[in-house]
């Protein structure tokens, strides 16, 4: 009977213990935190697990279109074997491109047309009386709404040829004004021819005088001219920022971008012996003639001084300088007033030999008021 109980305490006992490890056990020390590891695998599931899912890549389109096999010059009939399919990326397909072969075959060829190059709907058309000029360089790179005229310069007017195409320049003219007469628009002063009327009701002329009618102490007297009208000078900046297009003559196929100069062949001299130095390099020749890019309405006003040979001069301009600065113009009043000159007193003595005249600044041309002609 003892033994009998004993058995069953030591079975209960054991129950209770496998209870405990089973159940009690687990439930007090839950599992640890996932260590980190050096083992290359598992980073590599962790890092895929967290990562955001790659999108999928979507797919480049393609279209056909026509291409040049090989060159094709302006004005040249496009044959068949010259243009053929080609499958080009539809996001980089410009929005004339010819995608058929019939629209191409037997048309013409507008402008030059290169080799791989796309054709476009506007680089063929029908005949030949719808074929464009290829133009001037002057017309590509001149800004819209601008217009190229030209006008003669010098040393002196050209800032002593430092002004090169692309440059910005002011115009600053001068002009000389004399007095008219209204009606007759002649210089001042008027003929006058006095005339005695006769008895018998004629009229009878007598030599003309130069002046004009005046009173005097002495009685009425005809006043003349001691000289010819001396003009008045007047000088002012009119047209800014004008873009220079080209310094100097355009060649005969309007090509002069990226053109390298032509250079001058040497004379062809008879043989030249030992110890003679070679003949010196030829000078090339100074522009006398630039063109610039003026408004509408400036071009307008350059053909006026142009066509009334107005002096024109160049005031070169900053590269980073677009203002529109204005200007007063500048006479005898305004240098006199401005800069502080008194009007010298006349005096009982003077020097010998008389002074009739100071250093002038002429270059080449100079216009004179008698010709209006530009005389050496």
């Amino acid at each position: 009977m003892n033994r009998t109980r004993l058995l069953l305490i030591l079975l209960l006992v054991v129950a209770l213990v496998a209870v405990v490890v089973l159940v009690v056990l687990p439930a007090l020390n839950p599992a640890p935190a996932p260590v980190a590891t050096t083992d290359n695998s598992a980073n590599q599931v962790v890092q895929v697990a967290q990562e955001t899912p790659l999108p999928t890549a979507t797919p480049i389109t393609f279209v056909d279109i026509v291409i040049a096999v090989q060159e094709l010059s302006r004005g040249s009939v496009i044959p068949p074997n010259a243009v053929a399919l080609r499958q080009f990326p539809e996001q980089s397909v410009p929005f004339n491109a010819v995608t058929n072969l019939e629209d191409v075959v037997g048309r013409i060829a507008r402008t030059d047309i290169y080799r791989e190059q796309p054709i476009l709907s506007n680089m063929i058309v029908d005949s030949f009386q719808s074929l464009a000029r290829v133009g001037s360089d002057a017309a590509a790179i001149l800004p819209s709404g601008l217009r190229a005229v030209s006008l003669p310069v010098d040393r002196l007017t050209s800032v002593a040829y430092g002004v090169q195409d692309g440059d910005r320049v002011d115009l600053i003219i001068s002009l000389l004004f004399v007095d008219v007469d209204e009606v007759f628009q002649t210089i001042q002063p008027n003929s006058l021819t006095l005339f005695t009327q006769l008895e018998d009701g004629s009229i009878e002329l007598q030599e003309g005088i130069e002046g004009r009618a005046d009173s005097s102490q002495l009685g009425p007297v005809i006043v003349g001219p001691s000289e010819r009208q001396r003009p008045r000078l007047v000088t002012q900046m009119t047209i800014q920022d004008a873009l220079v297009v080209h310094v100097g003559n355009f060649p005969p196929d309007g090509r002069f971008i990226g053109v390298p100069p032509t250079p001058t062949p040497l004379p062809v001299d008879e043989e030249v012996g030992e110890g003679t130095p070679p003949p010196p390099t030829a000078t090339p020749s100074r522009p006398d003639v630039i063109t610039l890019g003026i408004s509408p309405q400036d071009a307008v006003v350059l053909t006026w001084y142009i066509e009334s040979r107005i002096p024109v001069t160049l005031a070169l301009r900053s590269v980073n300088d677009t203002s529109r600065t204005p200007t007063t113009d500048v006479s005898l009043d305004y240098i006199m007033t401005t800069y502080g000159i008194d009007l010298p007193p006349r005096a009982p003595y003077s020097i010998e030999p008389a002074i009739r005249s100071i250093r002038q600044l002429v270059s080449e041309d100079q216009v004179t008021l008698d010709t209006q002609i530009a005389a050496p």
